[in-house]
């Protein structure tokens, strides 16, 4: 079984293009994933690039995904000291690196800087890895 951290990028890809992921991968994100999704969604529409029943529709695939969602102190104290050590803004990103070393096998994103940014810490895996 392969655990992969699932970054709010690969999320969105996921609902959007309705991938299922094989039950042999294990899912895992920080709590924050649930809320950056619903604002990005929100977003799209309010910019027209996307209908309210469709980001809807997304957001109740999001609730139908196996994925734990996780935000403990360890997960949080983790996160503070890669974003420290990346001089990174905040610790937003600096969460799913560290649950991706605390929990994960990879890390799942299609976010280029954060990619860069976690290069020696963790392993990346693209989006493809999931569908096989």
């Amino acid at each position: 079984m392969t655990k992969f951290v699932l970054h709010v990028s690969a999320a969105l890809a996921l609902v959007s293009d309705g991938i299922d992921v094989p039950a042999r991968h294990e899912l895992f994100a920080p709590s924050l994933l649930r809320s950056q999704l619903l604002s990005r969604l929100y977003e799209a529409v309010r910019s027209g690039d996307l209908s309210a029943d469709d980001a809807q529709n997304r957001m109740a695939r999001f609730r139908r995904l196996p994925i734990r969602l996780l935000g403990d102190s360890v997960l949080q104290r983790t996160a503070w000291r890669i974003a420290d050590r990346l001089d990174l803004d905040s610790t937003y990103d600096a969460e799913y690196l560290a649950l991706t070393q605390l929990q994960g096998d990879a890390l799942v994103t299609l976010d280029a800087r954060l990619a860069a940014a976690a290069e020696g810490l963790v392993r990346i895996a693209g989006i493809d890895e999931l569908r096989g």
